[in-house]
């Protein structure tokens, strides 16, 4: 059953200045708890995130975040976590890079951040949970125990983004617009209904802590611009790049290469290697990858005992595709029934069973079709 409240409750609502927190924020209000909203400022120098409402932490969100507050009738506050967020996501977003994996930053903040830092604040608060503009549902079992679900809507779910909460934080999660089946416009509809500025607020799909969407450039500013070289999987140099870390697995475009393949199709990565600062590119095929092992895993609820069948999600807007998995010695062993592309160290895995959110661990190493291994 969908978890209901039997008393109000004490809520922190996490307002980003966006649209879908705003409204959720208000449903909860409109529930009849407590709510207090709070914007997260995330860096010392917000005038150096994007402008023009196309982030989530910038002056103009924190500002837009404060109006809906007041349009709400809550109390809200601006908390300074921007050490712990430069610590916690960006320099471990740089960090990954550096060593040709490809995190998700988006995912880390949920973690380290929101369901972190501010839920145990929020604790400390006295407050009882905290609740976001998600949109992924929280079931209460008879057993007392919650489990984390897709949303209704499984075109707007972003329950992928929060497969890292364990099950002592799903106990003070609210998501107010995960069980409704409603269009995006809908909730614009109904921000606009409640007098909500932000109603017409384009939504935010870059990376909030690059200025100008550039992530090459970003890191290149803080890694140094390293030129090597481009091979083939023959070893053949086919071109050069100023930075192994500017690549990931799967990227086809700003390959910049010389000369065509053999064939005439298009290349791709396939490796990237730190070490020697080496881009390997191939065919598609050669991206195919039968297996995988991940680490870190973090479970939404008890672990999983044994070998399963499971669905997985391998990026947040990506399909789901059948697996079997086992944790073994700590890692997450996962096989592909049907071959996939584009899965890269550094990427989570996160594990469904039907709609339940069963865990999800960070991607380690991949098993090729062909005997490649990427680590």
């Amino acid at each position: 059953m969908t978890e209901t409240r039997q008393r109000p409750l004490r809520v922190l609502a996490a307002m980003s200045g966006g649209v879908d927190s705003a409204v959720a924020a208000a449903r909860a209000a409109e529930a009849g708890h407590d709510v207090t909203g709070v914007h997260l400022a995330l860096s010392a120098n917000p005038q150096s995130f994007r402008t023009g409402a196309r982030g989530c932490c910038t002056i103009e969100d924190s500002r837009d975040a404060r109006r809906a507050a007041d349009v709400i009738g809550i109390p809200f506050y601006v908390w300074d976590l921007a050490e712990r967020f430069r610590e916690d996501v960006v320099e471990d977003f740089v960090a990954e890079y550096e060593a040709g994996r490809t995190p998700n930053p988006c995912l880390r903040c949920n973690e380290k951040i929101k369901f972190a830092a501010l839920l145990d604040k929020a604790l400390a608060l006295g407050f009882d949970a905290v609740c976001t503009g998600h949109y992924a549902t929280v079931v209460l079992r008879e057993d007392g125990t919650r489990e984390l679900h897709r949303a209704s809507d499984m075109a707007k779910d972003q329950s992928y983004v929060l497969g890292v909460l364990d099950e002592r934080q799903l106990a003070h999660a609210m998501f107010p617009l995960g069980d409704t089946l409603t269009t995006k416009d809908e909730i614009r509809a109904e921000a606009e209904r409640r007098g909500l500025a932000v109603a017409k607020k384009p939504d935010s799909h870059d990376i909030c802590f690059i200025a100008d969407g550039d992530t090459q450039g970003f890191l290149a500013g803080r890694l140094g611009r390293a030129e090597g070289d481009i091979v083939d999987e023959s070893g053949a140099k086919v071109g050069t790049h100023d930075g192994a870390y500017g690549f990931t697995i799967g990227q086809r475009k700003g390959l910049r290469i010389g000369r065509p393949a053999p064939d005439g199709k298009p290349r791709y990565v396939l490796d990237i290697s730190p070490v020697n600062n080496t881009v390997t590119v191939g065919p598609a095929e050669a991206l195919e990858v039968s297996a995988l092992t991940a680490v870190k895993p973090r479970w939404c609820g008890t672990a999983p005992s044994g070998p399963g069948t499971y669905t997985a999600q391998l990026r947040a807007h990506g399909g789901e595709t059948e697996v079997s998995a086992e944790l073994v010695d700590g890692e997450l062993r996962v096989a592909f029934t049907e071959p996939v592309r584009g899965v890269a160290p550094g990427q989570a895995i996160v594990l469904y069973d039907g709609t339940r959110v069963v865990g999800s661990a960070t991607i380690a190493a991949t098993t090729r079709r062909q005997s490649h291994v990427t680590a």
